[in-house]
């Protein structure tokens, strides 16, 4: 199954689920986050809030899924990722976990298309040259066990991401 690339904003995709970088208290951020809690509207972050009194904060490479609301997109998967310590912490590690547990959720619920963000890549500070083979390794491997995703994009917000994915991209395939 093929990995998409796409420039641009996360928030106008029409997609089962779209992935939120999201903190361990799904609370609306900066970035990305910020952008998907703005565009749902603020029954997101009601439910975040519901879901956290519930299960607690995530821990990183944790996911979590809530409705969509406002968004074109119907869920929004909720994947904590990875503050960049050097790389000598996990860091690849619970970034890889984001996005396979993000897929494994998607399929859970029997959702065919996710579109990902770059998690971690913003005020988490992971180098995007580095989070981007993570990323589309860890995807590519969970697309190969699911049962009902077919279709992962990710839509990348700037030029210089979008070309560290591309160089990505190419690597694993060859």
């Amino acid at each position: 199954m093929p990995i998409l690339l796409a420039r641009g904003d996360i928030t106008r995709v029409v997609a089962d689920a779209i992935v939120n970088a999201a903190n361990a208290e799904l609370r609306p951020g900066g970035g990305v986050c910020g952008a998907i809690h703005a565009a749902a509207g603020p029954r997101l972050a009601q439910a975040s809030a519901e879901y956290r009194r519930e299960h607690g904060s995530l821990l990183p490479g944790q996911t979590a899924i809530t409705p969509g609301f406002e968004l074109p997109a119907r869920f929004v998967i909720h994947a904590l990722g990875p503050v960049w310590h050097g790389g000598t912490t996990g860091e690849a590690t619970a970034l890889a976990s984001a996005y396979r547990n993000s897929i494994e959720l998607a399929d859970t619920h029997e959702l065919t298309s996710v579109a990902f963000p770059s998690i971690s890549t913003g005020v988490f500070g992971y180098p995007v040259e580095l989070a981007a083979p993570v990323a589309i390794g860890a995807a590519a491997e969970a697309l190969e066990g699911a049962r009902h995703v077919r279709d992962v994009t990710f839509v990348l917000f700037d030029q210089a991401t979008y070309v560290a994915y591309e160089r990505a991209l190419r690597e694993r395939d060859g």
